[in-house]
């Protein structure tokens, strides 16, 4: 497990505070992400994820944009999407802008593919929401077509056909390494297996433990089916400081105002400090000194039988600078804590 296990950083490119307080500018925080992810690859992180949105508080809309110009500037590091919205999106368009990242970065493209949490994308792009199960599952269906690089032939109800089609650029080292972000459903689990995909499990609240039967039902599918199961992944949302105190009281007032801000268009209850508190002990926020965050992720990776970890460091207005100390400890004390752990 310690030798085949990756540990990520993902962002949203949370709209974040500058030193009064006052929120930043989206392309400001654009490349201050840009500079995250240097320094994650500095640290030795294994991954960097972008996510993306189409709304106020997150600045990144085109992430495999801002993966290129991280590419840049990194030399290792792996580079994806966290989420890439298919649903609303073009597979071959999302396919070839991977293909070309995966290009200029070396062979360090990856994507993961999902329904993302928000639904502003939708009536951006022209999509109803009606559509909303159709659109993702016949997307996917094209896309992993695309996978196999062979002319394409393919057809259905939300996209125009395409015959004997073949698309450009191809990746230089097939396939591209594609995953299924899932949240929680038996049905979105068993379609990953259904297309050989590794699997994504974005565990944002409660004990990480009570999505094991997912992991289970994953491998159970490739048992069936007489297949060694892809790996499985883990994102979920966190931040370190020197100790636990700290890190609480860094990421508390951000993190509920983010949370707060969600929960509203929701009809989610104000966030408590005492739940915030219960997330950090016993759930799904990775947040203390980096002795305490490593715990908790090998506890994970074990339960869940992980290959790889990818944890959420944005959150709200929550500041750089903050942000960059959090990075530098995950990749220099806590990753090298965790693969200890479990070797």
């Amino acid at each position: 497990m310690a030798t085949a296990l990756e540990l990520g950083l993902d962002t949203f490119g949370d709209v974040t505070a500058g030193p009064d307080g006052r929120l930043l500018p989206h392309a400001l925080v654009i490349r201050d992400v840009v500079e995250e992810a240097v320094l994650a690859d500095g640290t030795g992180v294994d991954f960097f994820g972008v996510g993306e949105h189409h709304r106020a508080d997150f600045a990144i809309s085109s992430p495999e944009t801002v993966l290129a110009a991280i590419a840049g500037r990194t030399s290792r590091i792996r580079l994806g999407s966290a989420v890439t919205v298919l649903s609303s999106d073009d597979p071959v368009r999302v396919f070839q802008r991977f293909a070309t990242l995966d290009a200029a970065s070396g062979g360090r493209a990856e994507v993961i593919l999902g329904r993302g949490s928000f639904t502003e994308s939708f009536p951006l792009f022209g999509y109803r929401l009606d559509q909303y199960e159709t659109l993702f599952s016949e997307k996917l269906d094209l896309f992993a077509a695309l996978l196999a690089q062979d002319p394409v032939t393919w057809a259905g109800e939300t996209r125009a056909p395409l015959a004997d089609q073949r698309v450009f650029p191809p990746v230089e080292n097939a396939p591209l390494k594609t995953w299924i972000g899932v949240g929680g459903s038996p049905q979105s689990v068993l379609r990953a297996a259904r297309y050989g995909l590794p699997l994504m499990l974005a565990i944002i609240g409660g004990e990480p433990a009570r999505f094991a039967p997912y992991a289970d039902l994953y491998r159970r599918a490739f048992e069936q089916m007489g297949r060694p199961a892809p790996p499985i992944g883990v994102h979920s949302p966190g931040h370190v400081a020197e100790t636990d105190a700290a890190a609480r009281a860094e990421l508390w007032p951000d993190y509920r105002q983010m949370r707060d801000r969600i929960g509203a268009e929701r009809g989610w209850p104000p966030m408590s400090r005492a739940e915030f508190d219960r997330e950090a002990e016993t759930g799904s926020l990775y947040v203390g000194s980096p002795e305490t965050v490593a715990r908790k992720i090998a506890a994970t990776v074990r339960r869940l039988g992980l290959s790889r970890f990818q944890m959420k460091y944005s959150a709200g207005p929550l500041p750089h600078a903050t942000m960059m100390r959090s990075i530098e400890l995950y990749g220099t004390r806590v990753a090298p804590m965790v693969r200890d752990m479990l070797a």
